[in-house]
């Protein structure tokens, strides 16, 4: 059988052709060049203390204010915040109506804003309305996204534009219902 047909013929033209002072080289260099480990016994307790001296020199991951800012994240934390302070509205008015009935009943705060100034009875539908309709056009923006539309990085960018002209419209819209 020929070494040909093993596949062997030019490693055995290699060995054939290099000296032996640098195959010896090699070999000394593997042989040699091992760096030994040196390995003690620690208490439990010593693994926390070792994993904190190990964090401290960890690199952090940058931060999102180093960043160019862009629509989609912009729009991602708007939808949090907006769902955030929608919920701590509905909550915190739902605790104080079983809190106190008599006080927070319909009719106790129909009184109360119809008592209120005209800038400020605006005021607060505009601060009330741009986050229910943010988070709205929002919320159908990202069921058009589990349906697999618009996910591509144009698509994105249209229906976040669409949004923020939808939130404006609507705002403006539901702040001068009477």
């Amino acid at each position: 059988m020929s070494t040909r047909a093993l596949g062997l013929g030019s490693a055995l033209r290699k060995v054939a052709i290099s000296p032996n002072i640098v195959r010896n080289q090699v070999m000394l260099r593997n042989i040699v060049g091992k760096r030994f480990v040196q390995i003690q016994s620690l208490p439990p307790s010593a693994s926390t203390e070792i994993l904190n001296k190990q964090r401290i020199h960890r690199p952090s991951s940058p931060h999102f204010t180093i960043y160019q800012p862009q629509l989609t994240w912009i729009g991602s934390i708007a939808n949090r915040v907006t769902g955030v302070g929608l919920s701590v509205l509905l909550y915190g008015f739902s605790i104080a109506y079983l809190i106190a009935p008599g006080t927070f009943d319909s009719a106790h705060v129909v009184e109360f804003i119809s008592g209120l100034p005209e800038g400020v009875k605006y005021a607060g539908k505009a601060i009330l309305a741009a986050p229910f309709a943010f988070h709205s056009f929002n919320g159908l923006r990202h069921l058009g996204w589990d349906l697999v539309k618009f996910t591509s990085v144009k698509g994105a960018y249209v229906t976040g534009y669409v949004v923020l002209g939808a939130t404006a419209i609507s705002t403006v819209a539901l702040t001068l219902i009477k």
